[in-house]
C-alpha cells in the first residue's frame, strides 16, 4: 500500500491526531522521566556499560517479533544504517545518561536531556530543510527558558557541572539521530525499527559491558530497575517515540524530551523525597506550554 503525500492528512487520522498525540507524548514523557530515577539507582551497582547492555538487549529482544515479521524489508545497505542509527541514537547517549547518573541527582539527566528538542529542531533546520514556524519556535524557546530555570535549582553540588555537559551531549546525539531515523529508516514499521536499532546498539557495546560487569553480587532492587529500563523505558518507549517521529516529524516529536524533567523531577519527590521548589513550578508551566504551542499548527497549515 502506497504511503500517503506528506501534507495530504485524511479527515478521520486528522482528528485522531489531534488527542492521540497529545496523549502518547504525555505517556512517553512519564515513562522517560523514570528512566533516570532507574538509572540512579541501578547505575551504582552495574556500572554505566553493563547497565545500559542489559537495557539494550531487553528492549531489543522484547520488540524481537516486530523485526522478524519485517526481516524481508532491511536490505544489508539498511543494515548498515541501522547500525549507525543504534549507536547514536542508543548506545553511546545511553551510557553517557548512566554515567552521569552515578554521579548527579536524577533531575539532572532529566534536564539535560529536555535540550534534544532544540538540537533536533536545530539539526533539521540546517540539515535537512524543516521548517520551523513562529510559534513552534516560540514553544521551544519557552521550553529551553523553563529547563533553564529548572536546572538552575538543581545545579548545587560537586561534578554536577559534569554531570549536565555529558547529558547535554548525549541530547545533541538524540537531535541527530531522530532525524536520521526518518530521513532512511522511515519505511520500516516503528517496532521493527526500534528492535534493530536496539540489538545492534546491544552488540556494539557487549565487548566493554562484558569486560566491565561487575564481580560483586547485584542486588534485587537494581536487576528490578535495569529490567525496568529495558521492558518499558526502552522496548516500549521507543515504539512509541517511533511512532510520533512518523506522525509529525522528528522536531515535534522530540518535544516529549520538555516532559521529561518534569515527570523527572515528580518521580523523585515522590520516591527520593527531594523537595519541589518554587523555580521547579516555574519550570513545569513554561516546559507544559511549550510542548502545547509545539504541537499546534500555523493557522495557515494544511
Amino acid at each position: 500500500m502506497a504511503a500517503a503525500p506528506e501534507n495530504v492528512v485524511p479527515p478521520v487520522a486528522a482528528a485522531t491526531s489531534a488527542w492521540l498525540t497529545p496523549v502518547e507524548l504525555l505517556v512517553l514523557g512519564a515513562i522517560w522521566g523514570a528512566s533516570f530515577l532507574f538509572m540512579r539507582i541501578a547505575a551504582k551497582d552495574f556500572g554505566a556499560f553493563a547497565l545500559v547492555e542489559v537495557r539494550l538487549a531487553l528492549g531489543g529482544l522484547i520488540l524481537s517479533p516486530f523485526l522478524w515479521r519485517e526481516r524481508r524489508r532491511i536490505t544489508g545497505t539498511l543494515w548498515w544504517k541501522i547500525v549507525g542509527i543504534g549507536a547514536i541514537n542508543s548506545a553511546i547517549p545511553f551510557v553517557l545518561f548512566a554515567w552521569a547518573a552515578q554521579r548527579a541527582p536524577a533531575g539532572i539527566g532529566a534536564i539535560s536531556n529536555a535540550t534534544a528538542a532544540m538540537f533536533t529542531a536545530l539539526i533539521a533546520l540546517l540539515f535537512f530543510g524543516e521548517r520551523i514556524d513562529t510559534r513552534r519556535a516560540m514553544g521551544l524557546v519557552a521550553g529551553f527558558v523553563g529547563v533553564v530555570v529548572l536546572a538552575s535549582d538543581k545545579t548545587g553540588g560537586e561534578s554536577v557541572w559534569q554531570a549536565a555537559l555529558v547529558g547535554t551531549f548525549a541530547a545533541f546525539l538524540y537531535g541527530i539521530g531522530a532525524n536520521l531515523l526518518r530521513k532512511h529508516l522511515s519505511g520500516i514499521p516503528a517496532g521493527a525499527n526500534a528492535s534493530a536499532t536496539l540489538l545492534c546498539a546491544s552488540v556494539l557495546l557487549s565487548p566493554l559491558a562484558i569486560a566491565t560487569w561487575p564481580d560483586h553480587p547485584i542486588p534485587t532492587v537494581s536487576w528490578v530497575c535495569a529490567i525496568t529500563l529495558g521492558v518499558l523505558c526502552t522496548g516500549v518507549a521507543y515504539t512509541l517515540f517511533y511512532r510520533l517521529i512518523y506522525r509529525i516529524g522528528a522536531p515535534r516529536a522530540s518535544t516529549v524530551t520538555y516532559l521529561v524533567p518534569l515527570f523527572g523531577v515528580l518521580w523523585a519527590w515522590l520516591l527520593l523525597d527531594e523537595p519541589v521548589t518554587f523555580s521547579m513550578t516555574v519550570a513545569c508551566a513554561l516546559i507544559l506550554g511549550s510542548v502545547a504551542l509545539s504541537q499546534q499548527r500555523s493557522s495557515g497549515a494544511k
